[in-house]
């Protein structure tokens, strides 16, 4: 069985969300972001001690979205990736690195201000600059969505869960006021999704 592990809103979510998605069966399997360093058993699976990881039979992944790429791969075809020769494929790869390369990793340092710095530094100069570089680049999902329905097209496809990803934590970094009107319907519409439901409420099960 697919196990993934993680738990909550940490990029597991992805992951958990593309199975819901494709209907396959997995297991979660919850890890605390701070116990990871002190658990030899997850330190052998991922020795940088981040989240996710994914194991299927012999195979071990510590990316979210290379995850996602397995998944299709492995158990598809899915209509979550449009074929190489649609007229869509070039912008749905294009936006399911974009998802995490450009908006959601540089979200990190306002994520780790939040919730793991020491109370006097939480607000500061470097947490600021993430989530700004995080709604400069943001334009770019706007502009698309207000030419499609989804991100690639038409259709949605899992760049749509990548690029969902950074703004289902606005509200927990608190920069949700600033996130184009247009993202803010298209983040609740895909939350609306019955895949997506189940994704959330397993994932927050385990982490409690």
């Amino acid at each position: 069985m697919i196990a993934i592990y993680g738990g909550g809103r940490t990029r597991s979510l992805r992951v958990v969300w593309m199975a819901e998605e494709m209907g396959l069966d997995y297991e979660i399997r919850p890890v605390s972001l701070i116990e990871t360093k002190s658990d030899p058993a997850f330190q052998a699976m991922n020795p940088a001690g981040f989240l996710p990881v994914l194991q299927d039979g012999d195979v071990t992944m510590i990316e979210s979205v290379a995850m996602m790429e397995y998944l299709a791969v492995r158990y598809g075809p899915t209509p979550l990736v449009p074929p190489t020769d649609d007229p869509t494929w070039v912008r749905y790869k294009q936006f399911l690195h974009f998802g995490e390369s450009s908006v959601a990793a540089v979200l990190n340092i306002a994520v780790g201000s939040k919730f793991a710095a020491p109370r006097e530094h939480r607000d500061n100069w470097g947490a600021a600059l993430a989530v700004d570089l995080a709604m400069n680049r943001s334009c770019v999902v706007a502009n698309q969505l207000k030419a499609t329905p989804f991100i690639a097209g038409d259709e949605f496809t899992a760049a749509d869960i990548s690029v969902a990803y950074p703004y289902l934590l606005a509200k927990f970094i608190g920069f949700q006021d600033r996130v184009d009107p247009v993202i803010q319907d298209y983040i609740g519409r895909l939350k609306a999704r019955p895949a997506f439901e189940r994704a959330l409420a397993r994932s927050n099960e385990k982490a409690a």
